[in-house]
């Protein structure tokens, strides 16, 4: 064999080496990405934490990632409706601990995030985007339910509970004795709490 034979056969060859290798980049990245059902899905978005995190991923990561105490800061000064300069050292250290010891590694354990525990450091993955696509789905629907079914089920229970109260003690209904008003406000409650537990 010449050694013309075992050279490269010219820039055609090359280039097809090079195509090779670029598909072989593509299906290894695709690989990367995790599968996660929908189930697994709605198992990490049930907690609103971890929800917060990837909202905050997705509004501040570049494609470097982020500072994990930078990500503690907005979200514990969202939770107490404060600003990031006005947190207490105690709120802060809540979310913290509750980030750095559960929610952040459940997160990368699905793949969901990359989380550097000793760096401090948190970036978005090539499987984010596929759970954020949930994220929205699930706030939108949260926000439906809010909107469209809590409030008024809790108005229209304070609305019967007033009429009990009014028809009850101004004599009116005599068949409403103290006792009857006292057992359906109680009854009434007891659904408004249960309601409220299973939302």
């Amino acid at each position: 064999m010449t050694q013309a034979e075992t050279t490269s056969n010219g820039p055609l060859e090359d280039k097809l080496r090079i195509n090779l290798s670029s598909s072989d980049d593509a299906s290894e990245e695709a690989a990367d990405v995790p599968e996660l059902s929908e189930d697994d899905v709605f198992h990490l978005l049930q907690n609103e934490r971890r929800r917060r995190v990837l909202a905050y991923l997705r509004e501040h990561d570049d494609g470097e990632g982020v500072d994990m105490r930078d990500v503690v800061d907005a979200i514990a000064a969202e939770e107490h409706d404060t600003t990031v300069q006005a947190l207490r050292s105690k709120e802060r250290q809540r979310v913290y601990i509750a980030l750095y010891q559960s929610h952040l590694p459940k997160l990368d354990d699905a793949g969901v995030i990359e989380y550097d525990q000793r760096r401090g450091w948190v970036s978005r993955t090539a499987a984010t985007e596929n759970v954020e696509r949930y994220l929205e789905t699930d706030t939108a629907s949260s926000d439906a339910d809010t909107d469209e079914d809590a409030v008024p089920s809790e108005t229209a229970a304070t609305g019967v509970a007033a009429v009990l109260l009014v028809a009850g003690y101004s004599g009116y209904v005599p068949v409403l004795t103290d006792a009857i008003v006292s057992i359906g406000l109680f009854a009434l409650l007891c659904v408004m709490v249960a309601r409220r537990r299973l939302d």
